[in-house]
Parts: C-alpha cells; sequence; structure tokens
C-alpha cells in the first residue's frame, strides 16, 4: 500500500535559457516538465484548497522560476524545481521530469530525472 497521495503535473511546456553553447543561450528554449509531487496522505478532506498543495500556484511559481532562469544545466534546474516543490509543507517527495526536445540533432528528445526528498541527510 502506497505511504502517501500523489500529485502530478504533465507536460508543462516552459521556455528557459539554458545550454552550455553560446547559441543556446541567445534564444529561450522549449523544456516539458513533468512532476509527481508524493503528499501527506489526506486525512480530514475538508473540501477546500488548504487539505492539499494548491498546484495551480505550485505551477506558476515553477513557470516563473523556469522563465527567469539561465542555468546552464537542466539537472541544476531540475534540483531547482525539487527544491521549492519540497518547501510546501504537504509535500515529502518530489520527482521532477525534464524533456529538452530538440537538444541532439538525431534524438527526439533527452532529457533528466530528478529525485528529492524531505527525508533526505
Amino acid at each position: 500500500m502506497n505511504k502517501y497521495d500523489q500529485i502530478f503535473i504533465e507536460d508543462l511546456k516552459c521556455y528557459a535559457k539554458i545550454g552550455i553553447f553560446d547559441w543556446e543561450r541567445e534564444t529561450k528554449q522549449p523544456l516539458v516538465i513533468n512532476i509527481t509531487l508524493d503528499i501527506q496522505k489526506i486525512k480530514d478532506i475538508t473540501d477546500e484548497i488548504e487539505s492539499t498543495v494548491d498546484y495551480k500556484s505550485l505551477t506558476y511559481k515553477i513557470n516563473t522560476l523556469i522563465e527567469e532562469s539561465e542555468y546552464k544545466l537542466i539537472e541544476t534546474l531540475g534540483v531547482e524545481i525539487a527544491e521549492l516543490c519540497l518547501k510546501d509543507e504537504k509535500v515529502i517527495n518530489a520527482i521532477i521530469k525534464i524533456d529538452k526536445p530538440g537538444a541532439l540533432r538525431l534524438t527526439k528528445n533527452v532529457g533528466v530525472i530528478i529525485s528529492r526528498s524531505k527525508n533526505e541527510n
């Protein structure tokens, strides 16, 4: 049995100046973000947003972080997104998948998966 409830945000399309090459830093590139959050089991649901994670607000914060970022590595961006998610007291674990379509000419997609937990040392 799962110890947590989960919230997911699927295929969040964002644009960021990201990459190690000068040409990558000249214009924003598309990224596709998928997020899975393990949250505390909802016991006394009140049918109010305070009972859970406000994923609309969180998505806005994530999009703002991405749009304003200028990281070289998608790994760094993934860690920053995970840490942002973990700031919510109800989030226990965050798994962030970042796709950078078109990054390699001979592939459909490349990306990273970053997993972080509040319980990590």
